[in-house]
Formats: C-alpha cells, structure tokens, sequence
C-alpha cells in the first residue's frame, strides 16, 4: 500500500515521525511536503495530499497541522477525498467502517506521538463495510 503524506510547519515533526513509522513496516510512503519549519500555508498541501490520492498515485492519504483541522478542511474541498480528523482510535475505526474515509488527518500539537501511531494503525487496518454505508459514502462523492 502507498499512503501519501503531507504537513504544514505544525505538523512537520509528528508527519516526520509517522513516516518513519509507515516506512518500518514496509509501506510505500509519498512525501509531499513541507520538509522545513518555515511557516507554510497548510491549504496547499491538505491539497496536494487529496490529489495524490484521489488521482490514483496514492491509496491513503495522512496530513497533518497543527491541530489538524486547517489541513482536513483542505482536504475535502478536493472531490473525491474523504478526510477524517481523528483524535481517537474509536473514531478512525469509524470512519474507516462507515465512511470509507481515505485520508487521515492529525494534529502534530494536541495528538502524541503513541496515539497518533495508535490512530494511524487502526486507520489502516480497518476495512469499510460497504452495505447501507456506501450510499451514503456515494452521496459524499457526489456531493
């Protein structure tokens, strides 16, 4: 599986350390920026991560901010992206099962590192159940 991955200056550090994390166990990993702590507009790669997946490069996508909510909005403005902010495994089991979600997004300051790794684990694991959810996933596409 090739996860594409992508942060703002916020997120740098942890989106650094997950994909070393991705990488340990033998996961393609898209690196997409930022790779400095200069202050950078998370829009453009909340983008730019969306596109890599949604276009095919990538099968999951991970960005991260500072609290992960910038860069998620960023995210879903591309059509066919389904990005869930997650702070919890409970909710990237979820999102997996009941929305299909494709991209995972992180706060690099309010999520650690452990749980981070604990949410990102369970985010790629789990598989979507399909049945009554995917008319409603079809809804969000088509949205």
């Amino acid at each position: 599986m090739k996860i594409a991955i992508a942060s703002d200056h916020g997120g740098l550090d942890l989106k650094e350390h997950l994909k070393e994390y991705l990488q340990e166990q033998g996961l393609e990993v898209l690196d997409l920026g930022t790779h400095t702590a200069e202050s950078v507009d998370y829009p453009e790669y909340g983008k730019a991560c969306a596109e890599a997946v949604v276009s095919g490069q990538a099968h999951r996508g991970i960005v991260c901010c500072g609290t992960g909510i910038g860069i998620s909005i960023a995210a879903n403005k591309v059509r066919g992206a389904r990005c869930a902010l997650c702070t919890d495994v409970y909710m990237a089991e979820m999102t997996r099962r009941h929305n299909d979600a494709n991209l995972l997004a992180l706060g690099g300051r309010i999520t650690d590192l452990d749980t981070a790794k604990s949410i990102t684990q369970v985010w790629l694991d789990t598989p979507f159940e399909g049945g009554r959810h995917q008319r409603r996933v079809d809804m969000l596409n088509n949205m």
